[in-house]
């Protein structure tokens, strides 16, 4: 299962996570950590912002894929 080399991603939001409308969620959880000197304890809420994010985006991409069909 190789991929070519430059090949788009079967997913454009799947290219780079600074697609994804999570993409300021997902820094900030980083620069609380740096900031903290990875002490995960004090950034939970930031992670939990994140998860939040990426649930209603997986929510919304699940939606959208409800009206395509495979064999259209």
């Amino acid at each position: 299962m190789g991929s070519k080399a430059g090949a788009a991603p079967p997913y454009p939001s799947a290219a780079r996570i600074s697609d994804s409308p999570c993409y300021s969620q997902y820094t900030a959880s980083l620069k609380c950590l740096e900031e903290f000197s990875s002490d995960k304890s004090k950034c939970q809420e930031h992670f939990d912002v994140y998860k939040e994010c990426k649930k209603k985006e997986r929510e919304a991409r699940l939606e959208r894929n409800k009206s395509r069909s495979l064999f259209s």
